[in-house]
């Protein structure tokens, strides 16, 4: 490698390992802009980057998502490869396994945000609202203390499950005496996300 190219990959490394975790969140939101603008720039997936990459990784951000096809967190928000931690599974949902990776990123890969990203019509909280869990019994568990809560709302029930969901995940987090440190040290956010698919845009949840 060129001594040049070698220096600004240096510096790339040490930039996302010593970002805080405001400026993790404008880069996610920057991205999300980019993309729901169609003005994408599809940046860090080049083969070049790929080799750069075969022996470190230094994500800025952790995305919990859902499976969905749909959300697919590199394209939503607009970033590259070795940018985000992805930790996907049915219903953006976290138990003991999806805690060690998220900790993993968080201990050793230095990522500094956390962002729990829920969607539109997210069909297995659809499943627990409407009590046809058969077969994600495991991951319903998880979701059914957002829809418990969410059992008055006669209005857009579904869509106030979803993001009440991504909210309580992220509480949990929070909670976690391993990431509850770096928070309070200010080296970590752990945040709430709802992406639409008919506009393109994540919100964050207040």
């Amino acid at each position: 490698m060129k001594p040049f190219l070698f220096a600004i990959l240096l510096c790339q490394a040490c930039l996302y390992a010593a970002m805080t975790p405001d400026t993790a969140l404008k880069n996610l939101v920057e991205g999300n802009q980019r993309f729901y603008q169609d003005k994408s720039l599809h940046p860090d997936r080049t083969g070049e980057r790929r080799l750069e990459l075969t022996a470190h990784q230094t994500p800025f951000a952790t995305i919990v998502g859902c499976s969905d096809s749909r959300v697919a967190p590199e394209i939503v928000f607009d970033q590259g490869i070795g940018d985000l931690f992805i930790v996907r599974v049915a219903g953006n949902v976290v138990g003991p396994i999806e805690l060690d990776s998220i900790e993993y990123s968080v201990i050793y890969l230095h990522s500094s945000l956390i962002l729990v990203l829920g969607h539109e019509n997210c069909g297995a909280v659809k499943a627990v609202v409407d009590g046809t869990t058969k077969d994600i019994e495991a991951v319903a568990e998880l979701i059914q203390p957002a829809a418990q809560a969410t059992q008055k709302d006669k209005k857009d029930r579904l869509e106030k499950t979803i993001k009440l969901n991504a909210k309580m995940v992220a509480e949990q987090l929070q909670k976690s005496p391993v990431l509850s440190k770096m928070i309070a040290e200010k080296k970590l956010s752990v945040v709430g996300g709802y992406y639409d698919f008919h506009t393109g845009k994540v919100e964050l949840l207040k």
